[in-house]
This record gives C-alpha cells, sequence and structure tokens, in this order.
C-alpha cells in the first residue's frame, strides 16, 4: 500500500500544496499530469528523494516520512534508468543485493530468478551499451525487483521507446507486477499507458491529485 497524506512540497517557484493518493497493497498505479506538473517530485518525495515541508508517507503499515531512502525498502527506476554503463546486465541485477551485502548464494539465485522473469537470460554478459532500449528497461526493472521490495516506483519508464517495444513493456510490466505482487506506482504522460496499466489511476490537477477511472484489466 502507497499512502500519500497531504503532502506539501516547493522547489524555487514550483509548489504542490496538500496532495493525496493512495494505492491499495498489490495495485498498479499510475499517476498522470503534464510536463512539468511535479509528477517526479512526488514519486522522489515516495522514495525520499526530494524534502517535503508538510504531510505524511506510509509504505504498507510502516510511517516512512521521517526515514532515509535505504529505509523504505522501495524499487526505483528513475526516467534515464540510470544504468552504468561499463558494467554487464548480470552485475546490474546482483547490484541492490550486493550493496545489501547479500549472501553470494542469493545473490545467484535472485539474478537467475530476475533474468528468467524478465527473459533476459541470454543477456546476462553484455554491457549495457551493447543493448537496445527495451533491453536496458528490462534491465532497469530487474535491479529495481531483485531485492524484492515491497513497493515499486516507475519515473516515465516507457518515455523513450518506439511504439510496439512501448506495447511488449506494457505487457510485461502488468505480468511482472500480477507474478510478484509488488505495489507500484508509475509516473507517466500518456494516456495510454494508464489506461493499459492501470488498477488505480490519478491525475494531477491544478497544483492537487484526483483519482479518474482505470480501464486497465
Amino acid at each position: 500500500m502507497i499512502v500519500v497524506d497531504n503532502l506539501s512540497m516547493e522547489a524555487g517557484a514550483f509548489r504542490l500544496d496538500e496532495v493525496s493518493l493512495h494505492v491499495p497493497t498489490g495495485e498498479y498505479g499510475v499517476l498522470m499530469g503534464p510536463t512539468g506538473g511535479g509528477k517526479t517530485s512526488i514519486i522522489e518525495a515516495i522514495a525520499g528523494l526530494r524534502p517535503i515541508k508538510s504531510g505524511s508517507i506510509r509504505l504498507g503499515d510502516v510511517e516512512v516520512t521521517r526515514r532515509k531512502p535505504a529505509e523504505r525498502d522501495i524499487g526505483y527506476v528513475p526516467q534515464d534508468g540510470a544504468l552504468f554503463p561499463t558494467m554487464n546486465v548480470r552485475d546490474h541485477l546482483a547490484f541492490a543485493l550486493v550493496i545489501r551485502r547479500s549472501l553470494p548464494s542469493l545473490i545467484e539465485e535472485r539474478v537467475a530468478e530476475m533474468a528468467k522473469l524478465l527473459g533476459i537470460g541470454h543477456l546476462l554478459d553484455r554491457t549495457i551499451q551493447k543493448l537496445s532500449g527495451g533491453e536496458r528497461q528490462r534491465v532497469a526493472l530487474g535491479r529495481a525487483l531483485s531485492f524484492h521490495p515491497r513497493t515499486l516506483l516507475l519515473d516515465e519508464p516507457l518515455s523513450a521507446l518506439d511504439d510496439d517495444t512501448r506495447s511488449q513493456m506494457c505487457r510485461l510490466l502488468k505480468e511482472v507486477q500480477h507474478r510478484t505482487g509488488v505495489t507500484t506506482l508509475h509516473v507517466t504522460h500518456s494516456v495510454e499507458e494508464a489506461e493499459r496499466l492501470a488498477d488505480c489511476q490519478f491525475r494531477i490537477n491544478n497544483g492537487g491529485i484526483v483519482r479518474t477511472p482505470a480501464r486497465a484489466s
């Protein structure tokens, strides 16, 4: 569950006042809005990467408003993917587990699990520079999910992909969310993505958030 309650923040001339949203446990939430409307700011605040003025953030039954990012049990895919050009796919899938000092046996198990889940087993020894856009997004998703977070945050994950690849990734994202059960919040400006993916759908409107009907099956 993701609960944002009366969240306020500002950066220069930009501000959001008392915005709220609720994504139930195990559901796929989509937050829409215009460029510059604050979508990324909200998702960064949930991840603990942007300070807030007031309000609260709860993930599951845990109040995380003042917790550090590493203490929030969040898998996060930023808009640019933030992949390392000199690392191969295997090392990316292992990255979150290595920094958590997981046992080598668990790291090996999770790398294999993510590779199978995302269909990238044949890419494990390739560097990021040798991957297509869709393959890179699969790697970024696998890195975010490898430590089995309770919450997954996706910031415009499909914006740089062509139409065919975007359609494939929409199917994959929904399948992965169903199989893992991870509570997800996906930020986008695309109505098509929202309608294909959302169990619950929200839109930033005049500095606030309104819930809109979701059409995803």
